[in-house]
C-alpha cells in the first residue's frame, strides 16, 4: 500500500481570486479525481487554518494506492494533470510524502 501525502501553500491572489477561492477550487478539482482516475483507493482533501491563526499549509492532500504503478498512473493521468496545471498556477509552495506500508 503506497500512501501519497502533498501539501501546498497558496499565493495570496491567483487566477483572479483569493487564496481561499483557489483553496476551495482545489478541493473540488481534487476530489472529483477518483472516480475519473483509476487506482485511487482513498482520497482525502484538508483546508488549512482551523487551528492555526497562521497556517504553514493551506492544503493537504493524502491519497492512497494498492502499488507504486497505481501512483504512477495517477501522476500522468489526463485528468490529474489537469487539476496540476491549475494547481501549479496558484501555489507558491509544494511539499510531498510517498511512503509504503
Amino acid at each position: 500500500m503506497i500512501k501519497h501525502i502533498v501539501m501546498w501553500t497558496l499565493k495570496d491572489e491567483a487566477e483572479g481570486r483569493t487564496k481561499a477561492e483557489n483553496a476551495k477550487k482545489m478541493k473540488e478539482l481534487l476530489e472529483a479525481l477518483p472516480g475519473k482516475v483509476p487506482g485511487v483507493i482513498d482520497l482525502e482533501v484538508a483546508l488549512g487554518g482551523i487551528f492555526d491563526a497562521v497556517p504553514a499549509t493551506d492544503i493537504a492532500l493524502y491519497t492512497t494506492f494498492a502499488s507504486k504503478e497505481d501512483l504512477k498512473t495517477y501522476a500522468v493521468h489526463p485528468e490529474h494533470q489537469a487539476v496540476v496545471a491549475f494547481i501549479k498556477s496558484v501555489a507558491a509552495e509544494r511539499r510531498v510524502l510517498d511512503y509504503e506500508l
